[in-house]
């Protein structure tokens, strides 16, 4: 079945001599690997250059359901980015946000709205001006909702806990370890609250910003079977004040 998409590049491997394996989210049916060869030639179609982290695509392709590997019939840039490769801030963030993606949507099927969501995060990554040392935060915390397991707001109160394993807030301490505390609890529901635009209002230092994201990763390793450790959330942690 010849199928025409949009995609966004999680990962790409070299595979022998001139062969790279590609995992991409499409929009038309979400998370599908790909084998292609990689021309030597500088005028070849395909370029090792198209399959950076979070590249978006415009690919055609011949759907085969059997395959576990699919094959390109053809692969252009959708939409070139001005900032992210240029911005060494920027592209550190892209790094982690397409290892995070390549684990938690790796069972996604068709899902128009994730797409969109991912889409849209990214180049408002590309394109902003303003300040967006938050960014990860609020695309994971919000991520949450297209994966089935977002968190009810309307149950927070003030002194509420959340716990992590039932993905709620609760006004008891659980019984189990898998907890926030009462004021991680409360910058947990103020960064789901928050979108791209207003996020710079919450001010947080480097060390806070951290344990919310460690908070939020482990989140994620209790709801997406086999969620790992992220290899590069070690350089992340390293960025903004």
């Amino acid at each position: 079945m010849l199928t025409k998409s949009r995609a966004i590049v999680l990962h790409s491997l070299k595979f022998g001599d001139n062969q790279m394996i590609v995992d991409l989210f499409t929009e038309k049916m979400g998370r599908l690997s790909f084998i292609c060869r990689i021309p030597s030639s500088s005028k070849a179609k395909i370029k090792k250059q198209f399959f950076q982290p979070l590249s978006i695509l415009d690919i055609e392709f011949d759907y085969r359901a059997q395959q576990n590997l699919q094959r390109f019939k053809d692969v252009r840039i959708a939409i070139p980015f001005l900032g992210i490769p240029f911005d060494p801030f920027k592209l550190s963030l892209s790094l982690f946000i397409a290892e995070f993606l390549l684990y938690s949507t790796r069972n996604e099927q068709n899902n128009p709205s994730l797409f969109l969501f991912i889409l849209n995060s990214i180049l408002w990554l590309d394109e902003t001006k303003e300040t967006f040392s938050n960014f990860h935060l609020i695309f994971m915390a919000h991520l949450s909702k297209f994966l089935g397991f977002y968190p009810n707001l309307e149950d927070y109160q003030k002194g509420y806990v959340f716990d992590l394993r039932e993905g709620q807030f609760v006004p008891y301490v659980p019984l189990h370890v898998d907890y926030l505390n009462t004021e991680d609890s409360k910058m947990l529901m103020l960064l789901m609250r928050m979108s791209y635009e207003t996020m710079c209002l919450c001010k947080m230092s480097r060390i806070e910003r951290n344990k919310c994201a460690e908070a939020i990763l482990f989140f994620y390793r209790l709801h997406v079977p086999s969620f790992p450790e992220l290899k590069s959330f070690s350089v992340l942690k390293e960025l903004f004040v």
